[in-house]
């Protein structure tokens, strides 16, 4: 099995090129969507969440309220901090898990491990073979952010200013995917990290 990193500042493109790299083959373990599964109603991080931000970040039907949450803890560094420490251990404990997962399943398992904020919680936080970051320029991401995701401006600035810079990023990477062009750029990029991926499968 080869484990490796996917990283990229939020409208980067990364998702798009996950999506790229499962249709090569490669088993996606999302930290996004565990993000979402560990603060689930009843799950331990959801009271633990509710807590310390209070009733206000629960939604009617008893889920959290992921909006209210981030209209708090991207316009408040303290708050954001204390929401990392309930979620990442539990989202690093399933990713963990479901990485074993899959190499249980298929001991030739090309897995990548979709980490958003991987240069903010350091390059070894997972044991890889190697890290690919997805890089766009600042400005385009957010254009991309207000147009496809429907964020406002501001909303999509706050966000892009609460993560690391593209420098830091780019300095914890192996492999940087270049998503300033088309699809078909894109896709020549993600072509030339499948080949590096496979490589480090298969050293000479």
């Amino acid at each position: 099995m080869v484990v490796v990193a996917l990283t990229g500042g939020i409208g980067s493109g990364k998702s798009t090129v996950a999506n790229l790299l499962a249709e090569r083959g490669a088993v996606i373990v999302d930290a996004d969507v565990i993000a979402r599964e560990v603060v689930a109603a009843g799950a331990p991080a959801f009271h633990e969440v509710v807590e310390r931000f209070g009733p206000g970040v629960v939604a009617g039907d008893g889920s959290l309220a992921r909006a209210a949450l981030a209209a708090v803890v991207f316009t408040d560094e303290a708050a954001r901090r204390d929401l990392n420490h309930i979620v990442h251990p539990a989202v690093h404990e399933a990713m963990l898990r479901r990485s074993a997962d899959a190499a249980a399943a298929d001991p030739d398992a090309v897995v990548v491990l979709d980490v958003p904020l991987l240069a903010e919680a350091g390059r070894d936080s997972y044991a890889t073979a190697g890290v690919i970051v997805v890089d766009a320029p600042v400005e385009q991401a957010i254009t991309r952010l207000v147009a496809d995701r429907g964020f406002t401006e501001d909303d999509a600035r706050a966000r892009t200013a609460a993560q690391a810079t593209r420098e830091e990023r780019r300095a914890i990477a192996d492999v940087v995917i270049d998503n300033s062009g088309d699809l078909d750029h894109l896709a020549s990029e993600v072509d030339r990290a499948w080949a590096w991926i496979q490589a480090l499968g298969h050293p000479r």
